[in-house]
């Protein structure tokens, strides 16, 4: 049987001529915002995808649940190297090795890393009233996190620790992920800072006083009133696992099937 392809229709996208374009000015080191990186019929047909994919691909936690593509990490290594399943491939890792880093510098956000390009891809599910405690991503990644929002607009919160060590529950920073977009971070910003979602029915507080991202939103006058009210937004988190197992493709070539 020949293998089914996801067609998707020419895209209704904004994508910038580098990443320079659309980096975050108020934030430290590099982070990127680009509010249609994705268009509407490509969002559709994604979540489609997400909602029909196998029960055992699902892990139910106490207030949310996700999906890890190809698998889970073991002991912070990636066992499983099958690729990435089409509708997960396309069209976002050929946009983001793409985009240019700037005019003059012609690589591309996964250049450095260890693959080149993403391996891995978490997708969460939140809906209203549901967040996540702030946290770092740690070691197993390469220090390049894009995440494609979808269905939903919402905040992400980064935190610092104080001086003790002790979180500051206060963020420092707000980004507003509208739904179609792609956020990118990097470098200090993976390193040095916890970022979280709080569990709120709505968002509020919304202006370009709050929101780092404000003047690279698709539609800032949406939010004019300050209020956005969530419905559940689903995310696809693509990162480069540092470690592949070599064992883990001999495993997977034995049992495959015929």
């Amino acid at each position: 049987m020949e293998p089914t392809t996801t067609t998707f229709p020419p895209p209704l996208v904004r994508l910038p001529g580098s990443l320079e374009e659309c980096r975050i000015p108020t934030l430290p080191s590099a982070a990127y915002y680009i509010a249609d990186f994705i268009s509407e019929e490509e969002e559709k047909l994604i979540l489609e995808k997400v909602e029909r994919a196998p029960k055992a691909r699902w892990r139910q936690l106490t207030h949310r649940r996700l999906q890890t593509w190809p698998s889970d990490l073991v002991r912070n290594t990636l066992v499983d190297s099958s690729p990435l399943p089409e509708w997960l491939e396309q069209p976002v890792i050929p946009r983001l090795l793409s985009i240019p880093l700037s005019k003059t510098d012609a690589d591309n956000i996964f250049a450095c890393s260890p693959h080149g390009r993403p391996n891995h891809v978490l997708i969460n599910e939140y809906p209203p009233n549901t967040g996540i405690m702030p946290h770092k991503d740690g070691g197993a990644y390469h220090p390049v996190v894009c995440t494609v929002s979808l269905g939903s607009s919402l905040c992400l919160n980064l935190h610092k620790s104080k001086e003790d060590g002790a979180l500051d529950p206060e963020p420092v920073w707000r980004i507003l992920q509208e739904p179609r977009s792609l956020l990118i971070t990097t470098a200090e910003l993976y390193t040095d800072y916890l970022h979280g979602i709080e569990p709120v029915a709505a968002d509020v507080d919304l202006s370009g006083e709050t929101i780092a991202n404000w003047s690279l939103l698709r539609s800032p006058s949406t939010y004019r009133d300050g209020h956005h009210t969530r419905q559940t937004r689903t995310s696809l988190t693509y990162r480069d696992v540092l470690k592949v197992s070599k064992l883990g493709s001999k495993l997977g070539s034995v049992f495959k099937r015929p």
